[in-house]
């Protein structure tokens, strides 16, 4: 397989040309790191040839390393894996040194050949890295296309010199949004703020590339660190701005991160420590700073959930036999705001939509919302006027039952009451063609039981999103008793239509995420009913990596939905419901009318505009912290355990039937601790043995609900993991 091939013109300049076979992208892998460098070495003991540009075939350059090889490098690295993650790092350290110096003598910095990257489009990670070695970067003008170092979001950092050459070349406080933020900029907007150097008509990319390469001299191809005199922008770090810069830059990623996230604090210790010494000892430092995110198993279990397995849930990894199920038309029950985010993020894909509510006045607010989701994006120049009217004039807004003739996916997205959504159905399959797939949109109604109301209980199923529609990337589907695999492609391919991912449960009450969920929030809820300090609460999971508290929480989602859902469940369950603190606390909220952020009060206080202003000293009156608090580890494992005991509940129960599934859903769903990879790969990286200790201890002391599911106890019996016993066959291959 031929990745990269080289051709050189009669003006003796030769063209790298990167064209990975069978891939509609870039990606490095092996292969291709050999080839570039055995390419470069030809280009360069070439007499004829005067200078070298390296492109891509492809309509963007590349979108990083292979994610794949780097998730296994440390499994591939041989008996001593940390040497051999580290004498691989610096051998394509050496190769991305060799383009930058280009055979230019060492002492006078002189003879060395210019070395220019083309980028035609999109180009993020070492596809960014790659042409930071180079003398010139050109990129063509192409406003969709992005540039930047985003590996922080996976888990990683930019560890082939690209943080330490975007440090040097920038400066640490101006380098922070690429680094650490991972932000990705269009070419106009990467050349100002400094990451390339010219952007040109994509017509004339290879044109302007060859002429700067032609007329380059050589001080313009001896990079500033190489020069004599070189200072760091903003400062070294033992220079007085230099220093304030990392201090500030130390506080502002401990803020953001809380210390759990080791690639964070890698990238900022090989920045620190690399500003001062010689670039070549920072490109070791870097390189051992990789090596220990790698090596931490942290980054494996974040590269497997957030991007290999994500993707392959996305590509329909759990997607049943079926023809293309590919929803045409749409139609929408229920012009709320779970309805209204549906059939705009299924417009603005390119579906028609029929938004039905009571009356045409409601249909018109739903379709309102659409349009004020539009407006934001005008706003922020990221949707045109075009792009609106095409999105708008896709939804009809209507009362009107008998327009859904046609469509071939029905969602309805009522009021979670059986009676409403029962009505409902039998209103809507009146209307549709048979064949059509009915979704109802619920959170915790069994999927069983609503399908009773259905004539075709084969063609119904659940369809789970999570509010706001048009932000959170997850989408639980829920397969019932009688729901068909027809069914189930059906709504997958329209998950993947509207770009975002999916996972499918079996249906139990609760389904995944929210069994999960619920019981996070109330064990914080109990904790304050027992006297421990909600900000230790709140504080607590925040050191976990939980995006929001349990009691935050709570108000995010209203506290009047955490009554009704305890309403519900224990009329359901009747004697069976266990009965819980927590209940007496959200009732006691609920009776004063503290409904959470909707009405500006709830565990916290908030100002006129809906700001939060701190934790509302009532908790304090009602339940006063008691003398003697829990340590912060107690905390810690009482709210991680009590919903990652949950997800195994689910899997033994089958409700759950893909750990990946477990994993990305827990993630994209609450947020479960990003930094472990979801609750799989948190029991997984903890061991099956500790895990089953530290349910023993919460058990004797809390309660029944941390006891142990007979699978952790037999993982830990035979000290295999969830990934090791559970991972699918194919993946596992």
């Amino acid at each position: 397989m031929t990745i990269f091939t080289s051709a050189t013109d009669a003006d003796g300049v030769a063209t790298i040309t990167w064209d990975l076979p069978g891939k509609s992208m870039n990606v490095l892998n092996m292969e291709g790191i050999a080839e570039l460098e055995s390419l470069f070495d030809a280009a360069l003991a070439d007499d004829a040839v005067k200078g070298i540009i390296i492109t891509s075939a492809k309509p963007d350059f590349a979108a990083g390393m292979d994610i794949n090889i780097i998730a296994k490098m440390k499994d591939s690295a041989g008996e001593t894996p940390a040497q051999g993650l580290m004498d691989g790092l610096m051998n394509m350290h050496g190769i991305l040194r060799k383009i930058e110096r280009a055979g230019m003598d060492p002492k006078t910095n002189k003879g060395g050949k210019p070395v220019a990257a083309a980028l035609p489009g999109l180009a993020l990670g070492i596809g960014l890295e790659i042409p930071l070695a180079c003398h010139r970067i050109f990129a063509a003008d192409n406003p969709k296309a992005r540039i930047g170092l985003p590996e922080i979001l996976i888990g990683i950092f930019p560890g082939m010199g690209g943080t330490t050459r975007l440090v040097r070349k920038m400066g640490v406080m101006a380098a922070a949004p690429y680094l650490m933020e991972g932000k990705t900029l269009a070419p106009a907007k990467a050349k100002s703020a400094g990451l390339i150097d010219e952007v040109v008509p994509p017509e004339e990319l290879l044109a302007r590339a060859k002429e700067w390469v032609l007329n380059a001299k050589d001080a313009d191809i001896v990079k500033p660190w190489d020069a004599k005199g070189y200072k760091m922008p903003g400062g070294a770090p033992y220079h007085p701005a230099g220093f304030m810069t990392y201090l500030g830059s130390s506080a502002m990623v401990h803020g953001k991160t809380q210390g759990v996230y080791p690639a964070a604090k890698a990238m900022l210790s090989a920045a620190y420590e690399g500003a001062q010494v010689p670039f070549d000892t920072a490109l070791k430092i870097e390189a051992r700073w990789f090596t220990h995110v790698l090596m931490n198993p942290s980054s494996g279990a974040m590269l497997r959930s957030i991007f290999i397995n994500k993707q392959a849930l996305e590509k329909g990894a759990v997607r049943p036999e079926a023809p293309d199920q590919s929803v045409k038309k749409l139609g929408v029950i229920g012009a709320g705001m779970m309805g209204a985010g549906i059939g705009y993020v299924a417009a603005n894909a390119g579906i028609d939509v029929v938004l039905i509510d009571r009356d045409q006045e409601a249909a018109d607010k739903g379709k309102a919302h659409a349009e004020s989701i539009l407006d934001k994006g005008m706003s922020r120049k990221r949707v045109t006027q075009e792009k609106k009217d095409a999105v708008l004039a896709r939804i009809n807004a209507t009362p009107d039952y008998s327009a859904l003739d046609g469509c071939d996916l029905v969602v309805e997205a009522v009021f979670e009451d059986p009676g409403v959504k029962a009505e409902t159905t039998q209103k809507a399959e009146a209307a549709l063609p048979d064949d059509a797939i009915f979704a109802t949109n619920t959170s915790t109604l069994p999927i069983s039981d609503l399908a009773k109301a259905s004539g075709n209980p084969e063609n119904f199923i659940g369809i789970h999103f999570f509010s706001p529609v048009d932000k959170m990337m997850l989408v639980e589907i829920i397969r019932g008793k009688e729901t068909g695999d027809r069914a189930v492609a059906k709504a997958l391919d329209f998950v993947r239509q509207i770009r975002k991912t999916p996972i499918v449960v079996n249906d139990a009450r609760f389904f995944y995420a929210n069994r999960c969920i619920i019981p996070y929030i109330n064990e914080g809820v109990r904790m304050v009913a027992e006297g421990v300090s909600p900000a230790l609460i709140e504080n607590a999971a925040k050191q976990l990596g939980f995006p929001l508290g349990p009691l935050q929480l709570v108000d995010e989602t209203s506290v009047d939905l955490g009554v009704k859902i305890a309403k519900a469940t224990k009329a359901a369950m009747g004697d069976a419901y266990p009965e819980s603190p927590s209940d007496d606390v959200l009732f006691k909220l609920f009776d004063e009318g503290r409904l959470g952020r909707k009405s500006n009060a709830g565990f916290y206080e908030y100002d006129e505009k809906g700001k939060r202003t701190g934790l509302w000293p009532g908790l304090a009156e009602n339940w006063p912290a008691s003398d003697d608090q829990p340590d912060l580890t107690t905390v810690q494992h009482r709210l991680a355990m009590i919903q990652t005991l949950e997800a195994v509940r689910a899997l033994e129960e089958n409700v759950l039937m893909d750990i990946r599934e477990g994993d990305v859903g827990a993630i994209l769903g609450w947020g479960f601790m990003p930094w472990s990879g979801g609750p799989f790969s948190w029991l997984d990286i903890l061991g099956a043995g500790k895990a089953v200790e530290i349910c023993d201890g919460l058990t004797s002391e809390f309660g029944d609900r941390f006891t142990a599911p007979k699978i952790l106890h037999d993982l830990a019996a035979s000290g295999e993991g969830f990934y090791q016993k559970y991972q699918p066959e194919a993946d596992a291959a």
